[in-house]
């Protein structure tokens, strides 16, 4: 078991321009190594075991192109209809493609470019069922975590979260991502997202202390940690603006 504490430290593809050709040349690489690391079907398998009945609205925090998202709205899309997705991040860089992607299967779908924090303190936000996050929470230190998962709590029904497990054997493959064409930057933020990863019951302990929600935390395949907080059936229902 490893047991040193995770460290936080800026990943360069946060601060290249979207159209910076090494930035765009990494977003293809973390295609790559959602693939390997099999989060599309983690993802996939953890909603359809969490979440209670279908949801109407699903909102991705960090969405980046919107690609992943896409692929889990294609893996349930015959379970679930007519779902509405919110692609949030901070860059503009969802392909009218992509956009389409989900049009054709019966999915609504809205971009918003904006600030998490920001985006959560809007008086207009509206609650939606399900949140989900890929390779996002580990950008947050422990207080900004537990600050996001306080404006979550107010908002949704369920969290569901697939992040980079802080593990020796996840470590050593970053350091390998090289292998599969990886460029400078998909190499140098590899490393730097398995130190800022989570293991054991890291992310249990940054939610909000209230009644009412349940908490689940695992590590799943071999490179990824989960996290899902789902409310009770019987508990007060989140804050609609």
């Amino acid at each position: 078991m490893w047991s040193v504490a995770r460290t936080v430290h800026p990943e360069w593809l946060d601060t290249l321009p979207p159209d910076d050709p090494r930035a765009v040349r990494s977003r293809r690489d973390l295609r790559r190594i959602n693939s390997s690391m099999l989060q599309t079907r983690i993802m996939a398998a953890s909603l359809k075991r969490y979440c209670r009945q279908a949801p109407r609205t699903i909102l991705d925090l960090g969405a980046g192109d919107g690609v992943f998202m896409l692929k889990i709205a294609r893996r349930l899309a015959s379970r679930w209809q007519g779902v509405s997705v919110i692609l949030l991040d901070r860059q503009k860089i969802v392909s009218d493609e992509t956009l389409g992607g989900f049009r054709k299967i019966g999915w609504g779908v809205e971009t918003v470019v904006e600030d998490v924090f920001e985006f959560f303190q809007r008086n207009d936000l509206e609650a939606v069922d399900v949140i989900i996050t890929n390779l996002f929470l580990h950008h947050f230190a422990q207080p900004e975590l537990a600050r996001l998962f306080a404006l979550v709590a107010q908002r949704t029904d369920v969290l569901a979260g697939c992040e980079p497990r802080r593990a020796h054997l996840a470590l050593a493959a970053s350091h390998l991502v090289w292998a599969i064409g990886c460029n400078d930057v998909s190499r140098h933020d590899a490393v730097v997202s398995v130190h800022a990863g989570f293991k054991d019951g890291e992310m249990s302990a940054s939610w909000p202390a209230m009644k009412g929600w349940e908490l689940h935390e695992w590590p799943a395949m071999l490179f990824t940690h989960c996290f899902v907080a789902r409310r009770q059936q019987n508990a007060e229902v989140r804050h609609d603006a």
